[in-house]
C-alpha cells in the first residue's frame, strides 16, 4: 500500500468507529444514562473535584413542598 492508501484506510476505520459509537449512544436507554451520570458524579465527589452545594437541598425541599401542595388541590 502507498502512504495515500494507508491514510485513506486509516480515516475510513475511524469513520466506522465513530458511526458505531453514535449508534451505541442512540441505543443507550435513559436509565443507563442516569446510572452513568450518577457514577461520574460519585467519582468526582470521591476525588474531591466536586462538592455538592448545600443550598441545592433547600431547592429540592421547596419543590417537594410545592408538589405536595399541588397534589392536595
Amino acid at each position: 500500500m502507498t502512504l495515500r492508501e494507508d491514510l485513506i484506510a486509516y480515516k475510513e476505520r475511524w469513520k466506522a468507529v465513530a458511526e458505531i459509537e453514535q449508534k451505541e449512544l442512540r441505543e443507550t436507554t435513559m436509565a443507563q444514562k442516569w446510572q452513568q451520570l450518577n457514577a461520574i458524579i460519585a467519582l468526582a465527589i470521591r476525588l474531591g473535584i466536586f462538592t455538592p452545594d448545600p443550598s441545592e437541598a433547600e431547592v429540592y425541599l421547596r419543590w417537594a413542598k410545592l408538589k405536595e401542595i399541588e397534589i392536595k388541590k
